[in-house]
Parts: structure tokens; sequence; C-alpha cells
């Protein structure tokens, strides 16, 4: 049997990097310190911007992260540390609904890796 989820209690964050290497170094990290469930990378992005006033044209990846809206500073401040750009994109929108067994599987690998460094 599935619990019923609360709107917004999860959230997607989303990551713009510019190699795979940075990517996995991320996603590790949000793995080991237990503030993600599972991050997609998703390769094969072109983003276009702006830039001190000149015109930007990156080959980049976005890594789809999964977690919890009461994560998302801690995420977002290991995120920043561990990015090599000046100004990280790190925004998240909140998961409103979902598939019950699947947000069961995010609450309970947070919640398991949180007990696992004796955090709570």
């Amino acid at each position: 049997m599935t619990a019923v989820h609360v709107a917004g209690k999860f959230c997607m964050v989303f990551v713009t990097v510019p190699t795979r290497e940075v990517a996995k170094t991320i996603a590790g990290g949000l793995l080991r310190e237990k503030l993600a469930a599972c991050i997609n990378v998703i390769p094969g992005v072109t983003s276009y911007y702006e830039w001190e006033g000149k015109m930007e044209e990156d080959e980049e990846l976005i890594l789809m992260i999964k977690s919890t809206t009461a994560n998302f500073n801690e995420l977002s401040e290991h995120v920043k540390s561990q990015h090599p750009y000046d100004c990280v994109e790190v925004i998240s929108a909140n998961i409103d609904q979902g598939n019950e067994p699947y947000l069961d599987w995010i609450e309970k690998m947070l919640y398991k890796m949180k007990q696992s460094l004796g955090v709570e």
C-alpha cells in the first residue's frame, strides 16, 4: 500500500553542467550526502544566453535531480560548491503529482540515507 503524498513535498531540481565529468562529480556528491534519491543526466542540450554583454551558445548537459523540497537549500549549496560556473543554474519545480510507488521510493531512499548518516 502506498502513502498519500502532499503536493510540493518532493521536487525536481534542474542544473546545467558543461561536461559529463562535472555531472558525475555533482551526482556522486549529492548521493553520498543523501541530498537526492536519483539524478538523471540529459545530454545534448544547446543553451543560448547573453553573458557579460555577449551572445553565447554552449553544449551542455542537464541534471534532473529528484529530492525533497526540505533538502533544496543544502542541495543547492552543494551543487554550487562543486560547479565550475560563476553563475550556476539551480532551479526547482515542485512535484505536485506522481506515480505513488515512485514517490514512496524517493521518500524511503532519502529517509534511509539520512538514517545511515545519523540524521533525521
